[in-house]
């Protein structure tokens, strides 16, 4: 496809590679035999045109039944508007995830848990600063060799940390053998599910997950994740119509050489600014990087399109250009030499009145060519319930006796919301003590204030990664 744009110096890459999509584990087909269950018949060796089935042929997570799947089903359900904005929003980035889950044999269900994440907002930001898709924690994300600096955070690239967070399943399930107890450990952090599983081991009582002692919204994590399971394994049965899915890749990578911006990608691309945004989330600049590579998330459909516009393009149409600073030079200089108010170049870097920046600071300029540009703001993370709906964290009543003055007891109740205090240890509503939970190589910080149970959103009461 390089040889139709001339000279145009760029590599394509499939973002998602097609492969034969296994079928149904022996042990499970031979399980639904034994049980005698009624099911339509399905050819495994068809690939479906609907990637919601061929998530749903993945499933091979142990379900979950307790109360709170079916507590936590019910909030989604009478949510629908909630629920069909994050189902729409993970069309683009759907089939990405599950096709590497294949290809790494892991449960297709793990799909679904930006869902519980980040309500499939690649630019939610926690209190905790976790950001992205899989909500990841500055520290964790070097760990996991995702690149944040001036120009980008890919923590927030869809690629770049889907790839980081499956690595991470991986490891936390080796761990435990147990992906429950793995999915725990993504939310509570896996040094203080160790210490659970250990505890309750040494007192004689079961160590699955349901039977830990755990703070409020790690006992309602996994309950989350099985509830929507649940509804995309069914969604008649919840009166759910899920947004159909199509069973190809959305979007492929181009690597190119040549200078953009994000607009200008839009208008090459054909595609709407907010689609290109939406695709190339780990941007934290209107431009992209120079002096490397640039990589390019574009609409499968449009690559086309994109190449045969991109051989005609002169770099000089760009809205933006970079200007680095050299030495002995200041911000108000470089304004006034370019003809662009210091006030004005302040705001589209992002940079307060009083930052001062010296020798090698690279600066955005606004070229003077017209035609649509996209300012900072628009690559500012939002706040995580952005498209949620938070629901009021459970509610435990906290009695303590005093002794009034008159020497009689007094019984004093207040309302305690699960998961208020990572201090203090306080009853579960099972009457144990949930203890604080100490932050572990993941970077799970202790339970936040009022975020014991968490709509479909990014996760910010807690943590994170």
């Amino acid at each position: 496809m390089a040889g139709d744009v001339g000279e145009a110096p760029l590599l394509l890459s499939q973002a998602s590679s097609l492969h034969d999509t296994p079928g149904l584990q022996a042990p499970q087909a031979v399980e639904i035999r034994e049980q005698h269950v009624r099911v339509p018949t399905i050819d495994l060796t068809v690939e479906p045109d609907d990637l919601w089935e061929r998530m749903r042929r993945g499933f091979s997570m142990p379900d979950l039944n307790t109360d709170l799947v079916t507590d936590r089903q019910i909030y989604y359900i009478n949510r629908p508007g909630a629920l069909r904005q994050i189902f729409t929003r993970s069309q683009r980035y759907l089939y990405y995830i599950v096709d590497e889950l294949e290809r790494r044999g892991m449960p297709t269900e793990l799909a679904l848990l930006p869902m519980v994440e980040s309500a499939f907002n690649p630019m939610a930001l926690s209190s905790a600063q976790a950001s992205g898709l899989w909500q990841f924690i500055p520290s964790t994300g070097k760990s996991y060799k995702l690149e944040q600096n001036w120009w980008v955070d890919e923590r927030r690239d869809v690629v770049a940390s889907t790839n980081a967070a499956l690595d991470y399943l991986q490891t936390i399930y080796e761990m435990h053998g147990d992906w429950q107890l793995a999915l725990a450990s993504y939310n509570w952090g896996e040094g203080a599910v160790g210490r659970a599983v250990a505890k309750n081991r040494a007192a004689g009582l079961p160590t699955e997950y349901q039977y830990l002692n755990m703070p409020g919204e790690t006992r309602y994590y996994v309950p989350k994740l099985q509830a929507l399971k649940n509804i995309v394994a069914q969604p008649e049965l919840f009166g759910i119509t899920l947004p159909p899915v199509a069973n190809r890749p959305y979007f492929a990578t181009v690597e190119s050489r040549v200078a953009l911006d994000l607009a200008t990608a839009a208008r090459l691309a054909e595609t709407p600014v907010e689609e290109i945004l939406a695709l190339n989330p780990g941007y934290k600049r209107p431009i992209l990087p120079a002096n490397s590579s640039q990589s390019l998330v574009i609409p499968v459909t449009k690559i086309e399109a994109f190449l045969s516009n991109l051989a005609k393009h002169d770099p000089a149409s760009g809205s933006w250009r970079t200007y680095e600073l050299r030495e002995g030079e200041g911000l108000e200089g470089v304004a006034d030499r370019l003809g662009i108010a210091a006030t004005r170049l302040r705001q589209v870097n992002g940079l307060s009145p009083r930052a001062r920046i010296g020798t090698g600071y690279t600066l955005i300029v606004p070229s003077e060519s017209e035609g649509d540009r996209i300012s900072l703001a628009n690559l500012i993370p939002t706040h995580p319930q952005a498209g949620a709906v938070e629901p009021p964290p459970p509610v435990i009543i906290q009695r303590t006796v005093v002794r009034g003055r008159n020497g009689r007891s007094i019984v004093v109740e207040r309302k305690v919301h699960v998961g208020a205090s990572s201090a203090p240890a306080h009853k579960s509503g099972r009457g144990a003590a949930v203890e604080a939970p100490a932050r572990s190589a993941h970077g799970k910080a202790a339970v936040k204030a009022n975020k014991a149970a968490p709509a479909p959103k990014a996760s910010g009461a807690r943590k994170h990664r």
